[in-house]
């Protein structure tokens, strides 16, 4: 290695961590990881800079924000704060991917990744969760495996110091795919954390971004505010590592404001109390189960409609035929006849499900992605199934890519056959109906049971979750108050038609993007 200018010489040790990506004024370098998982059976990256220091302050921030908006850099530019790095030093030093910051979707990770910065020559170590940046109406869901899995790994990551959301200061409004996704990560999430939460504008000039921050008041984000009331924010401008001539000054200025809004967040961080993300577990595990009763209820409903057809092929055929029956043992008719079937998970949908094999129902799915024991499964409580028909114990469940799936198939039936099904109360087409009846009945006693309950885990998130008209709720909104009007709940139909009248631009994004998906596995 050629030896080093006197400005080179106090980063001498970073630097030999390093390999350099480009020569020039800065020379930028990249810090070699000390460990670099690509486990694809995890739902995150994990990238360590050098070894935990348990003596010193550690750091948990989390940063989300859309794919353009310079959060790549930003991460770049806590580095070399923390690395004490100074605009006449003529260094910088990456920590991230090349392809971090690009907007082409083949480039994009569905993956959180997770830095660990731990170098000794940072006075704090710090922790950075990226969160992906792309279109995909599946974010929320692949942030919350990433935060379940985070808090349950060795390392354990149980409280959060801040959660930055990233835009541009050069706004004038936030899209709709921004909206989504800060109200994506904002409805997992527990409402003691708000006062965790900044605003980072990248892009900036230095002026008050009057017209973003009116942006982000009228979507209502939630956020830590100030004495003033108004939200906590930091400026940066995004050009530290441009090449400049010996002489050019042009950088100083956007240099300068960078670094003080970084001053201002660490600041921040030493000052703010870290939240536990006992509240977020609960929000994230009361999403698990209204997802799994959500699941069932469309299985129900599903299996409802076909056993009402069922059921009306038969009676169709004891009316109608009655006096044949009653006199010719070989009277047979055709039925369509329910039953069910394990069929492979679909892969696009979910991975993994849990399903109870004496009930034959899919008591957690889509879901069952972050935890191995089947006992400890957001659906169990006391080691019983709180989902499936019969309450049945977690060993009578299994855990793995297949799923049961409701179908129908002709069958011929013959008076033999009624009799059996029917107890022999043939010759009685009263008692035959009011069997159908009851059994009709039953069904939808359940169903009502289900829309009830789904409907309590909706009103819980909204109490719990920071967001409270979660993008999960969103997904499944039209659904649920059809279900509503069938059971005749009209108060519960107006709060669920509020919820989605409030979120309107979030649901037509959210159109957008499933057109979008369908588009793309069309032949």
């Amino acid at each position: 290695m050629a030896s080093l200018g006197p400005e080179l010489l106090k980063h001498t040790s970073i630097i030999n961590q390093s390999s350099v990506i480009a020569e020039g004024t800065p020379t930028r370098y990249r810090l070699k990881p000390t460990t670099d998982s690509h486990d694809e059976s995890e739902p995150y990256r994990k990238m360590a800079f050098g070894q935990r220091d348990r003596n010193k302050p550690h750091k948990i921030i989390l940063m989300v924000g859309e794919t353009g908006t310079g959060k790549t850099t930003l991460i770049n530019v806590m580095i070399n704060y923390m690395l004490g790095v100074q605009r006449e030093d003529k260094v910088w030093f990456e920590i991230t991917d090349d392809q971090s910051d690009r907007t082409s979707a083949h480039t994009q990770t569905s993956r959180i990744t997770v830095y660990g910065f731990y170098l000794q020559e940072s006075p704090v170590d710090l922790t950075i969760i990226d969160t992906p940046g792309y279109e995909d109406i599946h974010l929320d869901k692949e942030i919350a495996t990433g935060l379940l899995s985070l808090s349950d790994s060795a390392e354990g990551i149980h409280e959060i110091d801040a959660v930055c959301l990233v835009v541009k200061a050069t706004q004038t409004r936030l899209s709709d795919k921004q909206i989504y996704i800060f109200d994506a990560v904002q409805s997992l999430f527990g409402r003691d954390i708000v006062e965790n939460i900044v605003l980072l504008f990248t892009h900036s000039r230095g002026a008050i971004p009057k017209n973003v921050m009116t942006a982000v008041e009228e979507a209502k984000i939630k956020c830590a505010v100030n004495d003033k009331n108004q939200p906590v924010y930091f400026l940066f401008d995004n050009c530290q590592s441009d090449a400049a001539d010996e002489e050019d000054e042009i950088l100083e200025q956007p240099w300068n404001l960078s670094f003080k809004g970084m001053t201002g967040f660490f600041k921040f961080l030493d000052n703010i109390k870290p939240k536990t993300l006992k509240m977020t577990r609960d929000v994230l595990l009361q999403r698990k189960q209204m997802e799994a009763n959500i699941s069932n209820l469309q299985s129900h409903v599903q299996k409802m409609e076909l056993k009402k057809n069922e059921l009306k092929q038969t009676q169709e055929a004891l009316e109608q035929k009655k006096e044949y029956v009653k006199n010719n043992k070989n009277f047979e008719y055709e039925a369509e006849v329910v039953y069910k079937e394990k069929v492979d998970i679909d892969p696009s949908l979910a991975s993994m499900a849990m399903c109870c094999s004496v009930c034959e129902e899919n008591c957690h799915y889509p879901g069952c992605w972050w935890i191995s024991g089947l006992s400890k499964c957001s659906v169990m409580k006391d080691n019983h199934c709180t989902v499936c028909p019969n309450k049945c114990h977690y060993k009578e469940h299994f855990k793995g890519a297949k799923i049961y799936k409701t179908k129908t198939k002709i069958e011929k039936r013959t008076n033999e056959d009624l009799n059996k099904e029917y107890c022999g109360k043939i010759g009685d087409n009263v008692s035959l109906v009011k069997e159908l009846e009851e059994e009709l009945q039953e069904l939808e006693i359940k169903k009502i049971k289900l829309v009830i309950e789904t409907f309590d885990y909706v009103e819980t998130l909204q109490m719990i979750a920071i967001n409270a008209d979660s993008v999960f709720t969103l997904q499944h909104i039209d659904f649920l108050i059809e279900e509503m009007k069938e059971i005749n709940e009209p108060e519960k139909v107006e709060t669920l038609k509020n919820i989605k009248e409030r979120a309107g631009g979030v649901l037509e994004y959210m159109k957008k993007c499933r057109k979008s998906e369908h588009q793309k596995i069309l032949p």
